[in-house]
């Protein structure tokens, strides 16, 4: 969790959603099944003529440290665990100086097997979109010569946590017996969730001056669950199962396949 999502805007509609700016030209192309290694559309922030300049960049969906030999290494790194990443080699330097913000329309998950696996899509119940806390990195290919520009990959990584609250509520998180429908049924759906942010902790911690890694890492998750309490959850068809798929109508709610029925 999370391995499949949508990101389907333009870039004009994400430029002015994030208040960003665009370092050089490209092309975001819509997907309604992104998949690992894809290049996804990122935001940062940095400093720029002694100022702060938000910006949208693309980037390799799997992080790739800078001591890694091959990027081959990021296909397994798409998520990062919030509990453990100041702690782990590939993200704790990331984490500290390169935080990033990744827009998704909402993500895909699986329950069940065989027959029975029904995909279910989960996205915010008014359709605005989703801001998941990620890391990047940059990777130098060492094969490649200094003017050639596929020299650098930029790559990320999406932060997730649990899908239950454990031990005493979080700051920011619905209280003990005020539960919104949607927390059960994600923690039903898979034990991990993505890391989403509200705009004020976006801004957080999408700050280049920002230096307590700790602090940032735990504001960004002791809100997700409040944040997850806007989510929904809906069957969809069998098809997004595979890569090749990519349409619109990948997102549209079919009848879900017995048992799974009884998840919710």
């Amino acid at each position: 969790m999370c391995g499949r999502y949508v990101m389907a805007r333009a870039v004009g509609d994400l430029l002015a959603g994030f208040d960003a700016e665009l370092d050089q030209e490209l092309t975001v192309r819509p997907s309604w099944n992104i998949a690992p290694t894809a290049d996804v559309p990122v935001v940062l922030e940095r400093l720029v003529d002694g100022g702060v300049a938000r910006q949208l960049h693309l980037a390799r969906w799997g992080l790739v440290p800078p001591w890694a030999k091959d990027p081959g290494i990021g296909a397994k790194m798409i998520n990062a665990r919030s509990e453990t990443i100041l702690e782990k080699p590939a993200f704790r330097e990331a984490v500290t100086s390169r935080r990033c913000a990744v827009p998704a329309d909402g993500y895909y998950e699986w329950k069940g097997s065989g027959k029975n696996k029904q995909p279910y899509y989960v996205r915010a119940a008014d359709d605005g979109g989703m801001v998941l806390a990620g890391v990047y990195e940059w990777w130098r290919d060492l094969s490649r010569t200094a003017g050639d520009p596929g020299r650098w990959i930029l790559s990320t990584s999406i932060l997730t946590t649990s899908s239950t609250m454990e031990g005493p509520t979080a700051e920011g998180s619905p209280r003990e017996g005020s539960e919104a429908p949607a927390l059960p049924k994600l923690a039903a759906l898979h034990d991990r969730v993505p890391v989403a942010m509200s705009t004020a902790a976006m801004d957080e911690w999408l700050s280049p001056g920002a230096v307590d890694a700790a602090a940032l890492v735990h504001l960004v998750r002791s809100q997700a669950h409040q944040v997850a309490e806007g989510w929904r959850i809906d069957p969809v068809g069998a098809a997004v199962g595979s890569v090749r798929n990519d349409s619109a109508q990948l997102i549209q709610r079919v009848e879900p396949v017995e048992p799974a029925e009884a998840l919710f």
